[in-house]
């Protein structure tokens, strides 16, 4: 007699298996934010809780993925001693585990020889696809991530097509229905009978996963291995939807497009499943079956198999390390810093900013510059005037909290008509300009229009194109202005809204406390942003800011300028007992990462006499910014002119050359994070690789400043810097690739290379390669700390996530000791050869 209920509990007990194996895939996936809004991430965040290595490993075997420099790469630093001995050397003493495998300098060196062993486990997908002429043909690998990519372009699609899909089923439906009606991808496949199939696609996502999962027969422990192999063919698309999960949860929302196509993917294989006969299906299960039985073998010899290129990275390191020990001991220390100052200039940490604050003080020996994250502390979601595009203006860890908007203030003393009468005409005719420049545009998309709009554009069109072909000198665009009569450009001004009295005070209290800037003001303060500039970019966003949604600091810097120079703001603060002298200004700037040009914004505003020092601060600009363009020319390939002018008419010029594929550097070359106060590091030439965050522990006697440092921007550093270090050890499956061939898809999501294949993710390779060579090194990120040790601890042990990104080694940490520095190692501070 059969016993249902038994029956029933097992089939509910296998579904919960399927349930968790599926979702712990899904964990695994990192998001990858839009073009628009691009932020560097670590493809590797949701696996930090692993080591390094057994990432690696599992990369390699799970999606043929490289975590650590290719050895062919590493074999020329060693060749061309960028790695010396002494770093092989003790590369093999920090690695208690190359000692217990008797791996030597010799064995290491031996090894560059031959690219590191990798054995790739197959998918249902790769054993089915057995036909003798699979060769002549696209593999069904290759065809299925070109038709769930396609599918996945025309479902998210929002802005760039007129035609907009139906989406209320959701995205596994969707592709249901898409394939239905695709009679093209049976001849991709060599499958010309595969419409007969379809029909036996499962209806929902989820019968979909359990139909697949039930009939693998692999075992329980491997499934949830197998199911993040699965989505690693797609990985793009999944970086995307796990976007969209993670924007969902920071909103209080749940998110179910990764699990969708996780689905798809699966069914794909369903799906195959029915073209072939039950002999080759046999087959296929006994193939895969036996592979994946011996997955833990596998993935335990990869990762010993890659501790060799674990040395070698270290050694990597290593060599860079022992460098910047060597630089930061050479600072003048904290008596020499102590002079006259005149003015401070608050900078982002974005590595770009280190050249500059260092020319900057060495022109004018009272310029006093600090550190600080380039959103300066103000969670912003900004709406620019006349605009329904409301946009964060923070990292992306974060959810903004605090909304900003424009309005029209006018300089004038006795204007002709009221700040609310300009606003309001403003309003309206930007917003009439932005409707009729859609209507213009949309008239191009229509097919029965598009050549009749090229014919009438005419000269429209070739003027456009002539700027792009003879770049001129212009200035850097402020996109936020478009539409916006001239007039009205230099009076539109952002503000927050919607907060009371004693909330700005209390804001202004607390960015004032995490910057320093609580004590000893000059009498002017500049808060400097930053932004880029260049043309016919698609991720020029990626330029403006590696971590603010890919916006620059204008905004933030001219709101919070604004904010600290409110007097009803300043007599709230002197009622805390926070006073700011009447004679201190706070100015917003702005720093162009392309020219290293200031700007400055809402001068007009200022008293007569803080318009005057800001004017005389102008030759300080423009010789500041010639060093470091004579610095920076070497590495974009310019011979610097005699003229100051003519160098900078060059940056200006590729700025805006529309064919220009490297208008600057970016944040590649980024190596190290130090937070600490600003004589560590002042008048040392740090070459535009180092994160600066200004901090200072006799201030910061809880531990809350420090505490918010290393989980906050320190996680943020690190997500730059392994998007780096990703995109350079494996630019094929974790970069974008070649930018010449890139095509943006659904207007922001992200690029094609070509017109297929999956959505690309990471940096593109003109972005870390100068066409000779690599102009990033794939370097860990080195985190050097002047706190006590004990500050220190108490947030590692605090913060798991801290605490895994050291343990695990995923960044190094060192600490600034009386005796020099220091580095952790495990749990122990142990005393640098380099400190």
């Amino acid at each position: 007699m059969i016993d249902f209920a038994a029956a029933s509990l097992q089939t509910d007990a296998l579904h919960d298996d399927i349930e968790r194996a599926c979702s712990q895939a899904c964990q695994a996936i990192a998001p990858a934010w839009p073009l628009d809004r691009a932020i560097a991430v670590n493809p590797h965040w949701s696996r930090i809780g692993m080591p390094v290595r057994r990432v690696a490993a599992r990369m390699a075997v799970l999606a043929g993925i490289h975590v650590f420099p290719p050895r062919a790469r590493q074999q020329r630093a060693w060749r061309e001693g960028r790695i010396t001995p002494a770093d092989l050397d003790q590369a093999l003493q920090q690695l208690p585990e190359a000692g217990a495998q008797r791996i030597t300098a010799n064995t290491c060196a031996e090894a560059l020889a031959h690219p590191a062993p990798m054995t790739q486990l197959p998918l249902l997908i790769d054993v089915l696809d057995n036909d003798p002429q699979r060769h002549t043909r696209l593999s069904w690998r290759q065809a299925i991530t070109h038709q769930v990519s396609q599918s996945c372009a025309a479902y998210f699609d929002e802005h760039q097509a007129d035609w907009q899909p139906q989406r209320t089923q959701g995205l596994y439906a969707f592709w249901r229905d898409t394939l239905q009606h695709d009679h093209g991808i049976g001849l991709l496949m060599g499958l010309p009978h595969i419409g007969r199939a379809i029909d036996a696609l499962p209806a929902t996502a989820q019968d979909a996963e359990r139909w697949v999962m039930q009939r693998l027969g692999l075992p329980p422990a491997v499934w949830a291995d197998y199911l993040e192999s699965v989505l690693l063919t797609v990985n793009g698309w999944a970086s995307w939807c796990a976007y969209l999960g993670w924007q969902a949860r920071l909103e209080g929302r749940h998110d179910t497009h990764l699990r969708e196509l996780l689905a798809i993917r699966l069914a794909w294989g369903a799906l195959l499943l029915e073209c072939k006969d039950d002999t080759a299906a046999r087959q296929a299960f006994s193939a895969l079956q036996r592979a994946w039985q011996q997955a833990p073998a596998v993935l335990q010899q990869a990762e010993a198999d890659l501790l060799v290129d674990e040395v070698w990275q270290l050694a990597l390191e290593l060599g860079y390390q022992r460098e910047l020990a060597q630089r930061l001991q050479m600072a003048p220390g904290a008596a020499a810093a102590e002079e006259k100052v005149d003015v401070q200039a608050a900078f982002c940490i974005d590595v770009r900013s280190e050249p500059l604050r260092r020319a900057l003080e060495a022109v004018s020996p009272g310029f006093q510059t600090l550190g600080f994250a380039g959103f300066f502390g103000l969670p912003v979601a900004y709406t620019p005037l006349a605009t329904e595009a409301r946009r964060p203006q923070l990292p992306g860890l974060l959810p903004p909290g605090v909304e900003a908007t424009d309005c029209i203030v006018q300089s004038d003393p006795a204007p002709k008509r009221t700040d609310a009468e300009e606003h309001d005409t403003a309003h309206h005719t930007r917003r009439l300009r932005l409707a009729l420049g859609d209507q213009w545009h949309a008239a191009s998309r229509w097919p029965g229009a598009a050549f009749s709009f090229v014919e009438a554009a005419g000269i429209g069109y070739l003027g456009k194109l002539g700027h792009w072909l003879l770049p001129g000198r212009t200035a850097r665009a402020r996109d936020d202005l478009a539409g916006l009569p001239a007039r009205y450009r230099p009076l539109c001004r952002p503000h927050l809204v919607g907060l009371d009295l004693d909330a700005k005070v209390a804001l202004a209290a607390r960015v004032l406390h995490a910057m320093g800037l609580d004590r000893q003001l000059a009498p002017m303060v500049l808060l400097v942003g930053h932004g880029s500039q260049s043309t016919n970019n698609a991720h020029a966003a990626a330029l403006d800011c590696g971590a603010c949604c890919g916006q620059t600091g204008e905004v933030n810097a001219r709101t919070l300028a604004r904010l600290l120079n409110e007097a009803e703001v300043r007599a709230g603060l002197q009622a805390r007992d926070l006073v700011i002298p009447p004679s201190t200004v706070f100015v917003a700037a702005l720093h162009n990462t392309t020219t290293d040009e200031i700007e400055g914004f809402d001068i007009d505003l200022l008293p007569a006499a803080a318009r005057a020092r800001w004017a005389e601060l102008q030759d300080v600009f423009e010789r500041a910014g010639a060093q470091v363009r004579r610095e920076r020319a070497p590495r974009l390939g310019l011979t610097a002119p005699v003229s100051q002018k003519g160098l900078l008419d060059q940056l200006r010029r590729r700025g805006n050359d529309g064919a220009q594929t490297r208008p600057e550097w970016g944040l590649a070359g980024n190596a190290a994070f130090v937070i600490a106060p600003r004589h560590r590091t002042r008048g040392v030439a740090l070459d535009g690789r180092c994160f600066l965050h200004d901090y200072d522990a006799r201030h910061d006697e809880d531990g809350s400043l420090l505490e918010l440092l290393m989980t906050a921007p320190m996680l943020v550093t690190h997500w730059i810097n392994w998007q780096y270090h990703a995109s350079t050890c494996d630019p094929q499956r974790l970069g974008s690739g070649n930018k010449l061939l890139h095509n943006v898809v659904g207007g922001c999501l992200g690029v094609f290379e070509g017109n297929g294949g999956d959505l690309r993710i990471g940096l593109s390779r003109q972005s870390l390669h100068d066409g000779d060579r690599w102009v990033h090194e794939p370097l860990r990120l080195t985190v050097v700390i002047d706190a006590p040790q004990a500050a220190i601890e108490a947030v590692i042990a605090k913060h798991a996530v801290v605490g895994q990104l050291i343990k695990n080694g995923w960044l190094h940490l060192w600490r600034f000791d009386a005796t020099g520095l220091v580095r952790f190692d495990q749990g122990t501070w142990r005393a640098s050869s380099m400190g």
